[in-house]
C-alpha cells in the first residue's frame, strides 16, 4: 500500500538539537520524525490523548532503520516526510524522509513501523477500523 499523498511537515534546528560538533545531535533526527507521524494522524483527524481516552489504545515504535546521510546544521529549514507504506490490524510502516528544505539535500531516511497497543495492558491491540479507513484512504 503506497499513499497518494506524502505528507510533510516542517522543522526548524535550533541549538538545543545540536551537539558539540555543531551538527544534528543523531536521536533529535527521531524527534522530527516522531513529529511528522503525530502531525500526520492529527491531519486525518485524530489526536493520540483522544485515541487513548476513547478507544484505549497508543501507538509506539516497534522497529526502526535509519540511514544518515548528510548532517543538518544550527538554522536549517528541514522538510520532514511521513508516507505509509504498509498497513496491518496492529502496525502501520512509515517511509519517512528528512530534507534540507532550501536545497532539497537528503539528510536522512528512515522505515518506521508502530504498533498499536493497548493504553492499559501494553500489549498488541487492532488498529481502530475507523482509522485504518482514513489512513487507507488517504
Amino acid at each position: 500500500m503506497t499513499n497518494l499523498i506524502e505528507f510533510t511537515w516542517p522543522v526548524r534546528v535550533y541549538y538545543e538539537d545540536t551537539d558539540a560538533g555543531g551538527v544534528v545531535y543523531y536521536a533529535n533526527y527521531l524527534k522530527y520524525l516522531e513529529r511528522a507521524r503525530t502531525e500526520y494522524l492529527r491531519a486525518l483527524g485524530f489526536e493520540q490523548d483522544q485515541l487513548k481516552q476513547k478507544d484505549g489504545i497508543i501507538f509506539a515504535v516497534h522497529s526502526l532503520t535509519i540511514k544518515y546521510r548528510k548532517p543538518a546544521i544550527f538554522n536549517d529549514a528541514l522538510t520532514v516526510t511521513a508516507e505509509v507504506l504498509d498497513q496491518g490490524n496492529a502496525r502501520l510502516t512509515f517511509k519517512q524522509m528528512i530534507t534540507r528544505k532550501n536545497d532539497n539535500t537528503l539528510i536522512c531516511s528512515a522505515d518506521v513501523t508502530i504498533a498499536c497497543l493497548d493504553a492499559i495492558k501494553f500489549t498488541p491491540a487492532r488498529i481502530p477500523a475507523r482509522v485504518q479507513e482514513v489512513v487507507r484512504g488517504s
